[in-house]
């Protein structure tokens, strides 16, 4: 039986989902109480996890505090270490006592850091270079369960995703579908960055090979759709997904970099115009997995609304 903490959120409950569509056995948890579901509250380094465990063998981890845009926390810092590393290493230690064999944690890309130059794509081999709260908070729980797996002989699998998309995302990719059905033109033609995304169902696939793979034990894992993007790619192929054609202008990347820095823009246009690559090599010939969604096939089924592939 697998225990899915963070069901609720928007790649637990794609996960759930794929889950009940393989019949396979799992104990969901949620914050709040609902029909189905554990209610576990808020979680910490002192939650009692002895009932949501009983019977599990596998747990797959998705529970945290996430990166946040606007920042409200006194000490960001102590309330993502809150979450993120105190309640995952309680869980961690919990689970090895209780008999669990497998400990998936969903960690971020945001671990290896946050942007790399053109074509030279993060590995997982990589030394870390967190560079926020959150990023950081991401590394010491990875660290603090390798160290409870050396301790008692749970394995661990550590996965870092970039961006996941998919039908329901939120947040700037949301944002960014809905301009994308706007009849204007872009700046964004002379832009080449490259940036590695994830569909969500991509991402779920592979969360779920690694609960009996044989090869997967204490690894750290980067995961993507394969092929990259620059952002005015991203736009057309989103255009495209809703029947209309982007218009991309010409336009010096060092230019629309100098405005976003006049209008206190800097941190958006990073993401816009910076590159975040990651390589999937050594992923794929550790497991033999290969994403079974295109982005094509992703980027349609987010627009769509759907998330599930027929056959």
């Amino acid at each position: 039986m697998i225990l899915v903490t963070g069901a609720t959120g928007f790649v637990g409950r794609a996960l759930c989902a794929e889950l009940s569509r393989r019949q396979m056995e799992y104990r969901p948890v949620s914050r709040a109480p609902r029909p189905g579901f554990v209610a576990m509250g808020a979680i910490d380094g002192g939650t009692d996890w002895s009932a949501a465990l009983a019977g599990a063998d596998v747990v797959m981890h998705l529970a945290a505090r996430v990166h946040v845009m606007n920042e409200s926390a006194a000490d960001p810092l102590a309330a993502f270490r809150a979450v993120n590393v105190d309640a995952t290493v309680n869980l961690a230690r919990q689970a090895a006592r209780a008999g669990v064999r497998r400990f998936l944690f969903l960690s971020s890309i945001k671990v290896n850091g946050e942007e790399t130059a053109r074509d030279k794509p993060f590995k997982a081999s990589d030394v870390p270079h967190p560079e926020d709260a959150y990023g950081r908070s991401k590394l010491e729980a990875e660290e603090a369960l390798l160290a409870v797996a050396a301790e008692t002989g749970m394995d661990v699998v550590i996965i870092r995703p970039p961006l996941v998309y998919g039908p329901g995302v939120k947040a700037n990719f949301a944002s960014l579908m809905t301009w994308a059905k706007r009849p204007f033109p872009w700046p964004f033609g002379n832009v080449v960055n490259r940036r590695s995304l994830v569909f969500v169902g991509n991402l779920v696939d592979f969360m779920l090979l690694c609960v009996r793979h044989p090869a997967v034990g204490n690894r750290v894992f980067l995961i993507s759709d394969g092929e990259d993007l620059s952002i005015g790619e991203l736009i057309a192929r989103l255009s495209s997904a809703t029947g209309r054609k982007a218009l991309m202008l010409p336009v010096p990347p060092i230019l629309l970099e100098g405005l976003a820095a006049l209008l206190g823009r800097r941190a958006a246009a990073q993401r816009l115009l910076g590159s975040l690559q990651v390589d999937i090599g050594e992923t794929k010939a550790i497991t033999g997995w290969s994403p079974p969604y295109s982005v094509e096939e992703g980027l349609a089924l987010t627009v769509g609304g759907s998330d599930a592939k027929d056959g």
